[in-house]
Formats: structure tokens, sequence, C-alpha cells
């Protein structure tokens, strides 16, 4: 049996341009961490007791006689991938899915990073993300960027930079044990009720009547706000108070991306969150509902919190680790691997 156990991550600057036809032309980078909420993925193989051969539970269950007849995409496509078979496959979270998490493709490293512990074989953060974005964009053709799987294998609060020639660089944040415990604290997240599937929202974006060359100006001012919010978080000269208005800042520019972004009931519940002293904040992910991120400080948080009372305020910290084997024990009774 093998438990693994990924943080979902949250976007902060940058979100758009880890998309491959983007940064292929003119290079991107985003700013994000990882945080203290996460999926677990229990895999083991099936005893050979059932007139079933694979059974898995994540929001439904299904009980199959072959890899074929599964219908969640993602996890069909991984398993013929890796050759696996017979298998039983839980999934629990601590958030639910389609919310602006990542959670999508924090699921897809765990499995990964479980079937190959399953198979006795090491795969590192960066074979995982490498194989998540594949698994996702390519094998079940999902439209959506790069940003998450390497989030979620990765772990940490980084700057991750994707190169014209297909290439990114991980690069964690400097800032001081100080700084970083003060903008965990001046953060504060609160649940729409709304989810919606990332890539659904990717596609209506795209098919949005405005002209290409008008967003991808608005993706490349989002791109240059990247190295601003570096510098905030790294230069102890600045005012940790500038990263709330980028964030503003930024989620006025991702508004106009596409149709899809927000909505007229996002719209209000943001401008509730600022007119109780919130600097600056965005919603998390591709757009279309999920979660509200929003930099307040500490004076205002009450003040905030009593704005949002209708919304789930969730509580949060940053983490380091990223995906990981919980559990780890090799099951071997003699079944043969597929070929």
């Amino acid at each position: 049996m093998i438990i693994t156990k990924t943080p979902f991550r949250m976007s902060f600057f940058g979100g758009g341009t880890d998309m491959e036809d983007f940064f292929r032309a003119h290079g991107g980078a985003v700013l994000s961490t990882t945080i203290d909420k996460y999926c677990y993925v229990n895999v083991r193989h099936l005893p050979p007791f059932f007139d079933y051969r694979t059974e898995l539970s994540y929001s439904k269950t299904e009980r199959v006689a072959s890899v074929e007849e599964i219908q969640h995409p993602a996890i069909r496509n991984a398993m013929k991938m890796l050759k696996m078979h017979e298998i039983r496959l839980t999934y629990e979270a601590d958030l639910p899915a389609r919310s602006g998490l990542g959670t999508s493709s924090s699921f897809a490293v765990g499995m990964l990073s479980a079937f190959y512990a399953l198979k006795g074989k090491y795969a590192d953060k960066k074979k995982l993300a490498d194989e998540a974005i594949y698994l996702e964009r390519v094998l079940c053709g999902e439209a959506g960027g790069w940003q998450d799987q390497i989030a979620a294998s990765y772990g940490g609060f980084n700057r991750i930079n994707f190169n014209k020639d297909g290439t990114y660089d991980v690069l964690p944040i400097i800032i001081s044990p100080e700084r970083k415990k003060q903008l965990d604290h001046n953060l504060m997240m609160f649940f729409t009720g709304f989810t919606r599937f990332s890539s659904d929202v990717q596609k209506a974006n795209a098919a949005s009547p405005e002209t290409k060359e008008a967003k991808e100006k608005r993706l490349l001012e989002m791109l240059d706000l990247v190295d601003d919010a570096e510098d905030v978080l790294t230069n102890k000269e600045r005012n940790l108070d500038d990263f709330g208005y980028l964030l503003d800042h930024t989620w006025k520019l991702k508004k106009q991306t596409g149709s899809a972004v927000s909505t007229s009931n996002i719209d209000a519940l943001y401008q509730k969150g600022i007119e109780a002293g919130a600097l600056g904040g965005k919603l998390l992910g591709a757009g279309g509902g999920g979660f509200l991120v929003f930099y307040v400080q500490p004076e205002k948080r009450e003040s905030l919190k009593a704005a949002m009372h209708d919304l789930l305020y969730v509580p949060f910290h940053f983490e380091d680790g990223g995906t990981r084997v919980l559990y780890y024990s090799p099951e071997d009774y003699g079944i043969k691997e597929a070929k």
C-alpha cells in the first residue's frame, strides 16, 4: 500500500504566462506558493477475489474489469502510461475540487508518485512535474498552463520561469522568516461556493472576442508584475503592503483577459473586501469561482472577516514540502505486470 500527500498551490502573479503558446513566444513566469491544504492518494493492488479488476474512489466510485472502461480520464491515461493494473485507488482532499487551487494537478502529481512507489521505483520532483504536465495537457487534452503541476511537485514559495525553449526553472524566493511570517498572516482566504473546471474557463477565455494582440499585451504587463512582486518580498526596504496593492493591480488585469474570469457576484464580493480594508486580492485559479484571497493589514482582519460573513473563511499557512510519500509498503503477491 502507498499513501501520498500533495499540497495545493496559491498563485499570486503571472498566471496565464505559463500557457505554452504564450511562453514559447515571450517567456513566462509565475510567483506562487504551496499551502498546508493537501490531497491524499492511497493506492494498493486489488486482491484477486472480486468480479472487477480495478476499484476507484474519488467523487464517485468506479469498479471496472479493464483500464479502458475507466471514466476518469486522468486515472485511465496514467494507468495506461505507467502500465498499472488491478489496483484500488482512493482520493481524499482537504478542499473541494475545481476551486482554483490546482487541485486536479495536485491529484495528478500525487497519483503518479503513488504509482511509481507501488512499482518500487523512485520518481524525483522534476519527473513527476513533467509527467503530470504531459498527462493533463497531452494525454487528457485539457487546456491550461504548467504552473500547477510544478508547484505541487516541488512545494514552497517559488518563482517559476518558463523559457522559450520549453524548459522551466524553479527558483525559491529568498525572503526573511519574519517577512514571510508577516505575509502569511496578512493573507486571508474565503470560499465563494462556486466551483468550475479550469479547462472550461480557459476555453471560454480563449474564445473571447478580444484580439490576440490585446490579450498578449495584458499578459506581458502581468509578467512584469512578477518582477515587482518578487522585489517587494526580497527587498527589506520595500513596504510589504505593496504586495497587496500589486495583487489588486494584477486582478484587474486578469479580469480583462477573458469573459469567464469573473462574474458580477465575484466582483461584488471583491469590492466588499476592499471596502472592509483589504489592500488587494484576487480570485485564485483560472476564474469563474473558487477561492478569493485578500491581503489585509492585521488591524483590519476582523473587519474583513465580518464583511465576508456569508463566505467560508479558510485559515492556511505556507508549506515547503511538495509532494511526498507518507506510507510505503510494497506488495508482491505474484501478479505479473501487464506487458
